[in-house]
């Protein structure tokens, strides 16, 4: 398999992730109950593992596109089954009551939260940088 290295994005945008969860993780965790912390916790997880299943799903695919013409088949099917194995574990976890649905939500939005703050981030640094030279 031909390996190719992740952009640097994607690298400060999957370190950052872990970031994002803690920052958000270890406040509830202290002056929240202990449910919505956990919530927050396996939320974050189920959200940075998918952002990372997803990755790998589409890089296999786009891998392979040399070999064959058609990849939206695999990718959608690769979608579709980590939708459901996504589904069956929320449904587990909501359902047992082991977690806050708040704190679930806050949880399954860290890649989200991590993708606005980088944007904002990269354009305000654009802006700086395009500034100093005008």
């Amino acid at each position: 398999m031909n390996h190719i290295e992740k952009d640097l994005l994607q690298k400060r945008i999957e370190i950052a992730n872990w970031i994002v969860l803690t920052v958000l993780f270890l406040p509830a965790l202290i002056l929240a109950p202990l449910k919505f912390a956990l919530g927050i916790l396996l939320g974050g997880f189920i959200c940075i593992l998918n952002f990372h299943w997803l990755g790998r799903s589409l890089h296999g695919a786009f891998q392979k596109l040399g070999n064959s013409g058609n990849i939206k088949t695999p990718v959608m099917v690769r979608y579709y089954i980590r939708m459901g194995v996504t589904g069956i574990i929320l449904y587990l976890l909501i359902d047992g009551g082991a977690v806050d649905v708040i704190g679930l939500i806050v949880g399954l939005s860290v890649v989200v939260i991590n993708i606005i703050i980088t944007l904002v981030a990269t354009a305000m640094l654009k802006k700086n940088t395009l500034e100093e030279v005008s």
